[in-house]
């Protein structure tokens, strides 16, 4: 499956931004979805998870309450809605599709190629 994430930008604290991840060549269907960041200098980071029947959500708890995974199988899309954004969630942001459910990078096989995320 090909990953392509879209949707990054600045904002200010407390702003809200959507992030997309649009499969192509195989259903998001067939797969464990999540989203990671990583901040220079930092490594990456599990921040929310969701099994291909849209249940079973993780969040990383300095994300909990403010941002929203959710995936559209017909469209073949994960999101991932950042509300009450603050200046510590300045990273890259990645889409990842696996066999199962972890916040560890190492479980995911499929990678995009990210999307910058700002907040000041």
């Amino acid at each position: 499956v090909q990953l392509v994430e879209s949707g990054g930008g600045s904002v200010q604290a407390g702003g809200s931004l959507r992030l997309s991840c649009t499969a192509s060549r195989y259903p998001i269907s067939w797969y464990y979805m999540a989203w990671f960041r990583q901040a220079p200098g930092k490594e990456r980071e599990g921040v929310a998870g969701l099994d291909n029947g849209g249940g079973l959500a993780y969040y990383a708890d300095s994300v909990r309450g403010r941002f929203t995974i959710s995936r559209d199988n017909a469209k073949n899309t994960v999101y991932l809605q950042m509300d009450s954004l603050k200046p510590e969630d300045t990273a890259m942001y990645y889409c990842a599709a696996g066999p199962r459910a972890s916040p560890a990078p190492q479980s995911y096989n499929y990678w995009g190629q990210g999307t910058q995320v700002t907040v000041s």
